[in-house]
């Protein structure tokens, strides 16, 4: 293996240095000595796999060391003080970089995710090929996926699909995003996955003889030309053809670019000159033309894309670039180790002005404390499209598709952002919520005497930068505002969860709480909540827990009073309140919100403290696994007699189409059921999730109107939730 793999660098790189690579290679075997896989096979056999990703990016004799030594702090008993020793300290802070947080503890599985990228993020903004090594132990983990659980497989193509593969996106490396996307589908969506496979497989050879005749013309035309050239076939990936098909809502044979050809040149001349060729041969589609030469993705990809309608009618696809736009277009970031053992000084500049969104990366990352946030931020800011737009001088502005002036304001700087009061897109003013579009040239207005930006702008903006900017502008200037709107906003939040506001909001509590969050005190935590750096899904269930110390009840936090509707208005039984508890008359009953009981489930009443009887359902996980619970239990009935509704909550999970909505109010209608509260949203996998909170007078009943839902088009499922 050490043999094949100095052959391997030496091919592209006869000055390599491979006394470190032999010496790497030798201390990480003996490091991971008797350390075995799931398949069976020695550990070692991994980073000597990720050290061959990095020799086919080309990397430099540091990056390839580091990389079979990437395991070794994590994985054995050696630390970074030993590598540093062995391998100098630029060795040791890549290592070190790729290295998780395994040793240190985190409330959530969410959390240590977001810490652990944090982590990477800093070390990437000090070494960008920390996240080279990363990618490349990415693939070769998901190449190896298959000896993995089920659950582990379909959580690690999860991660990589909506972090990994965009990060590598992000950096311009084609070559590795393309086989990680393919990969995570292969286990996402194995139906789909193996379904599309065969497709592709069976038009593969009439796809090939397609490709082989426009090749022929092509060379044939460009000879006369005098242009010289290189043309291929370029085969269009699993996952893409996946994503046109479920989220444009193409068929099979829709796709354009399915069918495609590469042609290589040796200069931006014979590019457009190519360019004049193929639209003298077929016909371009409208609107299928672009130009990344004159304006390159933020990743450095350039190319010209056109596509044109082929000799037999069908559309294909057809690449031109040069050379070196090429090696972008496979290597991106990584091109700029080609060939190279000297330090990378003399190209710092210039990869620096390709990491603009990493040092943004970093700086809202610094504001955001909680890990959802964090985490839903970066897949935003790696996952969406960009849109370009000019400034009225001329210079181009990368932003998030779906950005509005308010992200350019602030993208140009914080203090334009700042003072803006209106914008005008292409000589005319707009709204400040207007969606940019390629090409628009946009005028910020700005006025000395604004009073700074509005907190609904918070909604309108797109890029995390802005949302940033906003948040530390409203921490700074509004202390006093922030402090005022952070105790109101928790009070409310505090009432509407049915807590007691003297016991919940003590001032001991809240400093504990500020603490555990990094601020100084009670004050700085209603700041926090104020402008937004702290959410209630942090401190809600700090408060909760602390009740919970001083209550044998943690449900009883949750109850709320319960009056069951009579559905006949007309003479309202005083006494009925919808259950019997055995042995005791004139009790106060409470009907828990937690799980919702209705006529038909199997009930149980928990004495509360001062409150009555709390009803629940028999299985309700609050009274799961606690004995001193369980002492507090007494049996109650159903003494409904006339119908009496109640309230439930259930969640339908659907594929999102037209219509979807109303067909599903259309079987509530049909029902005679009273809808009380509707949420609906729709995840990026366009799975529509609606919670609906209806009135039922039966188990029985809910049963019915569930079934029924069910048979409705596209519904994956419905349940019903308990908290």
């Amino acid at each position: 293996m050490l043999e094949n793999l100095i052959t391997m660098i030496e091919e592209y790189n006869p000055q390599c240095d491979v006394e470190l690579i032999i010496k790497a290679y030798n201390f990480a075997e003996s490091s991971h000595a008797g350390q075995f896989r799931r398949s069976g096979e020695r550990y070692f056999i991994h980073p000597v796999e990720v050290a061959k990703i990095l020799v086919e990016l080309q990397m430099d004799s540091t990056t390839i060391a580091a990389g079979l030594l990437h395991d070794v702090i994590e994985d054995t008993s050696y630390g970074y003080e030993k590598i540093k020793d062995e391998f100098g300290e630029e060795i040791a802070e890549l290592v070190d970089g790729v290295t998780k947080l395994t040793r240190l503890s985190f409330e959530s599985k969410e959390e240590r995710q977001a810490e652990n990228l944090r982590k990477m993020f800093i070390a990437m903004a000090k070494d960008i090929r920390v996240i080279l090594i990363k990618l490349a132990d990415r693939l070769h983990n998901m190449r190896t996926l298959k000896y993995q659980t089920d659950e582990k497989k379909k959580e690690k193509a999860l991660e990589t699909l909506e972090i990994f593969a965009p990060i590598a996106h992000r950096l311009g490396i084609s070559r590795i995003k393309w086989e990680l996307e393919d990969l995570c589908l292969r286990y996402i969506d194995p139906e789909g996955y193996y379904d599309l496979v065969e497709r592709v497989a069976k038009k593969r050879k009439d796809r090939e003889d397609f490709i082989n005749h426009v090749i022929k013309e092509l060379k044939t035309k460009l000879r006369e030309f005098d242009i010289e050239n290189e043309i291929s076939g370029r085969p269009k990936h699993f996952y893409s053809i996946y994503r046109k098909m479920t989220y444009q809502g193409k068929s099979f044979d829709e796709i354009f670019d399915f069918l495609a050809v590469r042609i290589l040149v040796d200069n931006v001349k014979d590019c457009y000159g190519v360019l004049g060729v193929v639209h003298t041969m077929w016909k371009p589609i409208p609107g299928r033309f672009k130009d990344y030469i004159a304006m390159p993705k933020p990743n450095m990809y350039q190319s010209l894309h056109t596509t044109v309608i082929g000799p037999k009618g069908e559309p294909f696809e057809i690449q031109i670039r040069t050379w070196e736009m090429h090696q972008i277009a496979e290597y991106g970031i990584a091109a700029h180790w080609k060939y190279k053992e000297n330090k990378i000084t003399d190209k710092q500049a210039d990869i620096d002005d390709k990491l603009v969104w990493l040092r943004q990366m970093l700086e809202w990352e610094k504001e955001t404390k909680d890990p959802k946030e964090f985490m839903e931020s970066l897949k935003i800011d790696l996952f969406t499209n960009e849109v370009f737009v000019f400034t009225p001088k001329g210079k181009v502005i990368n932003l998030p598709n779906g950005s509005t002036p308010i992200d350019f304001a602030y993208k140009i700087h914080s203090d334009i952002g700042n003072k803006c009061v209106g914008a005008k897109v292409d000589g005319r003013m707009v709204p400040i919520d207007y969606k940019l579009k390629n090409g628009n040239i946009v005028e910020v207005v700005t006025s000395g005497h604004s009073n700074g930006p509005s907190r609904d702008w918070l909604k309108i903006v797109k890029s995390s930068q802005a949302k940033t900017k906003i948040k530390q502008w409203f921490k700074k200037e509004r202390r006093e505002e922030n402090v005022s709107r952070g105790k109101e906003i928790l009070e409310k939040e505090v009432r509407r969860q049915g807590l007691n506001t003297t016991e919940a909001l003590q001032v001991k509590l809240l400093n504990n709480i500020a603490k555990k969050l990094s601020l100084s005190n009670e004050e700085d935590l209603y700041a926090a909540i104020g402008y937004g750096g702290i959410t209630l899904t942090q401190v809600i269930p700090k408060i909760k827990d602390n009740i919970k110390k001083e209550s044998p009840s943690p449900q009883e936090a949750q109850e709320i009073p319960t009056n069951p509707r009579n559905v006949d208005n007309k003479n309202k039984s005083k006494r009925s309140q919808g259950v019997k508890v055995k042995g005791i008359d004139n009790i106060m009953v409470r009907f828990s919100r937690c799980c919702n009981p209705v006529p038909g489930d199997e009930i149980v009443g928990y004495i509360t403290r001062g409150r009555g009887v709390s009803i629940h359902r028999k299985d309700c996980p609050n009274l799961l696994g606690n004995d001193e619970i369980t002492e507090r239990f007494i049996d109650v009935e159903w003494d409904v007699g006339k119908p009496i509704s109640f309230q439930v909550e259930i969640q339908i999970k659907a594929t999102d189409r037209k219509g979807l909505l109303s067909e599903l109010t259309h079987v509530l209608s049909e029902g005679k059921v009273t809808v009380n509260a509707l949420n609906a949203r729709t995840n990026k996998e366009r799975v529509a999730v609606l919670n609906l909170v209806l009135e039922v007078t039966s188990i029985e009943d809910l049963n019915k109107l569930m079934e029924k839902l069910k048979r409705v088009k596209g519904v994956l499922d419905v349940f019903r939730v308990i908290t």
